[in-house]
C-alpha cells in the first residue's frame, strides 16, 4: 500500500498532541469503520452502536465544554478528525456521525442552562441525536426567506411548516430549527429546539440520493406543533446570529473532509498505477500519468495550506467570511479535480462500486452544494471584498 502520508505538507500548526490524536482516530477508522463502510453504504444506514464507539474514543465530545461531558480540543483537533474520517471514502459517514457538530453549537452558545443540561450530555455520549433543521423547499442558502412559522400562543409557540434535506433527520431526537416569528427577512427568524417526538411532527426519508447513502436524510413536517417558549435558543427574532455562528466551523470541516477525500483519490490512483502494466511498463512509468499525480498533489497542498491558515485565523477570532467561503470553494474544486483524475487513471476499475474513488466521484456535488454552494460563496466573498 502506498503511504500517502509521505506526500503530506509539513504543518507548523500541528503539535504532538494533534499527531497523537491522528493516530488514535486512524486506528478507530481502520478498526471500526473501514471494514464495514461498503456494507453500511449499500444498506443505507449506520449502525446505532457506532455512536457509542465514537464516544468511547472521545470523538463526539471533542471541543465541547467539559461540564457537559466534552473533552478539550482546538480547531486543529477537529480538522484532523475530519481528515481521518474521510479515509474510508464515504461522505455519508462524516455527515451523519458528526451532524451534532452543526446542531449543538447554537444550543451550547445561546441556549438556556436547562436546555443545555438536558440535551448536550446524552448527545455527546452517543445516546441521543440532534439535527439542524434550517433548509426548506424554497429556502436553502437564502436563509432570510425561511417560511416555517412559529406563532406565539401563551407559554408555547405553535410551529407549522416544512424542512427538507435534513441530515440525520430520521434518527434525530431533537431538531435545532429555524422558524419565522416576525417580519420577513433576517430580523424575523428565531431558533427553537423541537423534540422529534412532539405531536404533529412527521418525517419522510429521502433515500433516492446520488451519494451519502449511509447518511439518513429527511424531510420534516410540522403541523401545529406546540413547543414550550423555554425551548427558544437565543432571543426571539434573533435566530440569525446563532445560525451564522455555525458557518465558519461547518465550512472548515467540509474543507478538511474534501482534502481527505482528495488524498484518498490520489492514493488509490497511485496504487493502481504502480500495479497496472500497459504497453510493457507500469502505468506509473508513463509521463502523462505522473503529471496527473503532480497536479493532484499541487492542489491538495495549496488547499491544505489555505485550510490551516484559515483554521489559525478562526482560533484567534480573525477569520474573514470571504476567506472561509473561498476556502470551501477551493476544497470542493480540489476534490472534484482529484476524483476526476483518479478515475481517468484507474479507468474501469475506478468506475466500479467498491472503489473509494467511485464513491467520492459521486459525492462531489453534495459537497459543492451543501454548506453554501460554490456560486453563493463566491458572491458572498465578492460582496465582503467591497466590490
Amino acid at each position: 500500500m502506498y503511504d500517502i502520508d509521505n506526500t503530506r505538507l509539513y504543518s507548523p500548526f500541528l503539535r504532538e498532541e494533534h499527531h497523537q490524536w491522528r493516530e488514535q482516530m486512524r486506528r478507530f477508522v481502520e478498526r471500526e469503520i473501514s471494514p464495514h463502510i461498503n456494507q453500511w453504504d449499500e444498506e443505507g444506514h449506520l449502525p446505532a452502536g457506532l455512536w457509542h464507539k465514537a464516544a468511547q474514543v472521545g470523538l463526539l465530545q471533542l471541543g465541547y465544554p467539559e461540564s457537559y461531558g466534552g473533552v478539550p480540543g482546538d480547531v486543529f483537533h477537529t480538522l484532523v478528525a475530519a481528515e481521518e474520517l474521510a479515509r474510508c471514502g464515504a461522505g455519508g459517514l462524516y455527515a451523519s456521525l458528526m451532524v451534532h457538530g452543526i446542531a449543538l453549537p447554537p444550543l451550547v452558545h445561546y441556549g438556556s442552562e436547562a436546555l443545555r443540561s438536558a440535551v448536550v450530555p446524552p448527545v455527546l455520549r452517543g445516546e441521543r441525536h440532534i439535527s439542524l433543521a434550517v433548509t426548506e423547499p424554497g429556502a436553502g442558502s437564502d436563509v432570510a426567506n425561511i417560511q416555517c412559522r412559529a406563532r406565539s400562543s401563551g407559554d408555547h409557540y405553535v410551529v407549522t411548516g416544512e424542512k427538507t434535506f435534513i441530515t440525520g433527520g430520521m434518527r434525530a431526537d431533537w431538531f435545532t430549527t429555524a422558524v419565522r416569528t416576525g417580519e420577513e427577512g433576517f430580523g424575523g427568524i428565531s431558533l427553537l429546539l423541537i423534540p422529534a417526538a412532539a405531536a404533529g411532527v412527521e418525517r419522510q426519508a429521502l433515500d433516492r440520493k446520488q451519494g451519502w447513502w449511509c447518511s439518513d436524510t429527511a424531510s420534516i413536517f410540522f403541523d401545529e406543533v406546540k413547543v414550550p417558549r423555554n425551548n427558544l435558543i437565543g432571543e426571539e427574532n434573533g435566530g440569525f446570529l446563532p445560525i451564522v455562528h455555525n458557518f465558519n466551523g461547518e465550512r472548515l470541516g467540509i474543507a478538511a473532509s474534501c482534502v481527505g477525500y482528495s488524498r484518498v483519490c490520489l492514493q488509490e490512483a497511485i496504487e493502481w498505477a504502480q500495479a497496472r502494466k500497459t504497453f510493457g511498463k507500469r502505468l506509473a512509468d508513463h509521463q502523462v500519468i505522473r503529471h496527473k499525480f503532480a497536479g493532484m498533489q499541487q492542489r491538495i497542498n495549496a488547499t491544505q495550506a489555505y485550510l490551516e491558515l484559515c483554521a489559525c485565523a478562526e482560533q484567534q477570532g480573525q477569520l474573514k467570511v470571504s476567506d472561509v467561503s473561498l476556502l470551501k470553494v477551493q476544497a470542493t474544486e480540489t476534490m472534484e479535480f482529484c476524483a476526476r483524475e483518479a478515475m481517468q487513471v484507474m479507468g474501469g476499475a475506478g468506475y466500479m462500486r467498491g472503489s473509494r474513488t467511485e464513491r467520492i466521484y459521486r459525492e462531489v456535488r453534495v459537497n459543492a452544494i451543501g454548506g453554501g454552494s460554490e456560486e453563493i460563496l463566491r458572491d458572498l466573498a465578492s460582496r465582503q471584498m467591497g466590490i
